[in-house]
């Protein structure tokens, strides 16, 4: 080969290498379909759900996932096992309730955000306790959904079991349900301030029950559960601080998803943070070192991979 052939074909080895780094390294996911289970329409899941497609659309350039409504943690749950889809968010007790389940095996990617479970009941009834709500109307949640899980442990663990008129409604159902006059009282378990609450908080007056005089039992009996206490200011409701439930929400990934197509989700992830924010300010807490904590559900390969070479 000639000297002016061999520098020729070094100039094309450099230019291509020089296209490589700027298309991500030779990295190509034009082939990879995903679908996100997203929870309730307007509840937090989905609204990240709905960010992280566009953002994953963009950072690692994957076909823009499909984002499917469902009812919430145990529906998304069933979705991963059957790979009807391949990503999904999950509350931490009902991912440990599901586990062994059969199907396809789930991961987590990350940690993302803790929810809080929220019981709220009409102000014109004199209701401030658990206890207090017997005979009552109360929706414990969709059926498939994590809400549903917390609520009926919070009952059993209260002896409230089968003291109730107990309905099984979605978050924007039982707040139509209350707007109507049909329902005294609902469970969500979500993020504050959840934006179906704030509205509805502008119409109907409603108190949040404090939860304190019935977690040490429940926490006792599940140990995944943490307390908090909420300001009154959450959503400008009479009253003061409650405290409550709180549980830990993961994005989850089924064993169909390659190592590498996961890293690159979770680098898109982090890098689109600001975006999540704007869906939800709940993102806000979504951070490297804290997302590691996902037991009792193991990381992906490819997540682990991912942390590792971040230094977490």
């Amino acid at each position: 080969m000639s000297v002016a052939l061999r520098r020729l074909c070094a100039v094309g080895v450099v230019l291509a290498l020089a296209v490589t780094a700027l298309t991500g390294c030779g990295d190509d996911f034009g082939h990879v379909r995903l679908t996100i289970a997203a929870g309730n329409e307007g509840g937090v899941y989905h609204k990240l759900s709905t960010a992280l497609a566009e953002a994953w659309t963009r950072d690692p350039g994957v076909p823009r996932p499909e984002v499917e409504k469902t009812s919430g943690s145990v529906d998304n749950l069933r979705l991963l096992r059957a790979d009807e889809a391949q990503v999904g968010f999950s509350a931490a007790d009902a991912a440990e309730l599901e586990q062994g389940d059969a199907g396809h095996r789930v991961f987590a990617l990350a940690r993302m955000h803790d929810d809080y479970l929220q019981l709220l009941v009409r102000a014109t009834l004199p209701v401030t306790k658990v206890s207090q709500l017997a005979g009552l109307r109360v929706s414990l949640g969709a059926p498939d959904s994590g809400v549903r899980v917390i609520a009926q442990r919070l009952l059993d663990s209260a002896g409230m079991t089968g003291s109730l008129q107990v309905e099984y409604l979605s978050l924007q159902q039982s707040v139509d349900a209350i707007r109507a006059g049909t329902l005294d009282a609902f469970f969500w378990s979500g993020g504050v301030p959840t934006d179906a609450v704030t509205d509805l908080a502008t119409t109907v007056e409603m108190r949040m029950l404090d939860l304190g005089d019935v977690l040490p039992d429940l926490r006792r009996d599940f140990p995944v559960y943490g307390s908090a206490t909420l300001p009154a200011s959450a959503y400008r409701l009479d009253g003061g601080p409650v405290v409550t439930l709180v549980v830990r929400n993961f994005l989850l990934v089924n064993d169909t998803v390659p190592d590498d197509v996961v890293e690159a989700l979770l680098k898109g992830l982090f890098r689109a943070q600001s975006a999540l924010v704007s869906a939800s300010p709940v993102a806000r807490s979504i951070e490297v070192r804290a997302a590691i904590e996902t037991t009792p559900i193991p990381l992906h390969p490819g997540a682990m991979r991912y942390y590792r070479d971040v230094k977490v």
